[in-house]
């Protein structure tokens, strides 16, 4: 089985950061196996807890990107910036990492730091957790007001430095917003279908294809609860459920995974990121096309990748 993987969201530098352990540690749920031709792009969030706000919030996120980029040189992973040949490093069985951010609350009022953290190599930047920031609302909001006035000027900086825009764990207002407001296409790293699970947190079919209208991405999150409304029976078919109901809806070119390991409450039956190989076999015995499956693995990501690389807003 020639796999490539591009998983768009892991907790796994939180972790490494607060426990002060490896990128390889077995501790994580996210494995290297760097000598085992691991072709993968993983996208290593720092996520911001919901009580730090600036300077704390901003400190975390400097000690999180100091500690990926030692991690990086210890362990030998390709740390990307823009422009770099992700195919041809995945071609090279090289193991690649993207630097990105589970809340806005790390830009700390400052709409300067926007471009400072282009420079320092964040890709993405999920503009809310679950409750309010200096950006807008999270999914978790009694009553949302949407995009504050600042947070609007943050969409707008983040098109212009090259900066992807993420609405997982956005409430619906600030979906709707940044939809609205976007002129780049956007990505909900990982988020799954409220039609197959409600669930604030997951999307609607509206939003899926508001998403998939933009050129943007969704990732399928393995947290139980996002994957069934009976989370503790919650198991890896549940996965396939929502793959299934995204391509009813159109997506075939917008799904790929964002697992959420290290940060989320897995099913039973996955452990963590050799669950991988055992989801390409899964999909290949519920007939999916073994194109289908390259391109929510891999493709659908690259793709979005390069596109988004290309265009800039002026």
């Amino acid at each position: 089985m020639d796999m490539q993987v591009v998983d768009l969201h892991c907790d796994s530098l939180y972790k490494s950061v607060t426990q002060n352990i490896g990128l390889d540690s077995d501790k994580l749920e996210v494995k290297l196996n760097l000598n085992n031709d691991d072709r993968r792009l993983q996208c290593y969030a720092i996520w911001l807890p919901d009580n730090l706000s600036g300077e704390e919030a901003e400190s975390l996120f400097l000690k999180a990107h100091k500690k990926l980029n030692d991690e990086c040189k210890r362990c030998q992973i390709n740390l990307l910036k823009r422009g770099d040949n992700i195919r041809a490093l995945l071609k090279q069985n090289k193991y690649c990492a993207y630097f990105t951010v589970e809340n806005g609350s790390a830009v700390n009022g400052k709409l300067e730091n926007i471009n400072k953290f282009a420079q320092m190599g964040v890709k993405m930047i999920t503009l809310t957790w679950n409750d309010s920031n200096i950006i807008g609302d999270g999914a978790e909001v009694a009553n949302p007001k949407g995009l504050t006035y600042f947070g609007k000027s943050v969409i707008g900086e983040m098109e212009k430095c090259g900066i992807i825009v993420d609405v997982s764990h956005a409430s619906e207002k600030l979906f709707y917003d940044v939809a609205e407001l976007s002129k780049l296409p956007f990505v909900a790293s990982h988020s799954d279908s409220a039609k197959i699970t409600p669930h604030k947190r997951n999307l609607t079919d509206e939003q899926f294809k508001i998403i998939a209208k933009s050129g943007g991405l969704v990732g399928i999150n393995f947290h139980r609860e996002f994957l069934s409304q009976y989370p503790q029976t919650s198991n890896k078919y549940d996965i396939i459920r929502h793959i299934d109901h995204f391509l009813s809806l159109g997506g075939e070119n917008t799904i790929c995974l964002g697992s959420d390991f290290d940060g989320c409450d897995l099913p039973d039956d996955i452990s963590g990121s050799d669950f991988f190989s055992e989801l390409y076999e899964h999909l290949l015995r519920h007939n999916y096309k073994e194109r289908q499956i390259e391109k929510i693995f891999c493709d659908n990501a690259l793709n979005f990748f390069e596109n988004f690389d290309n265009q800039r807003i002026m």
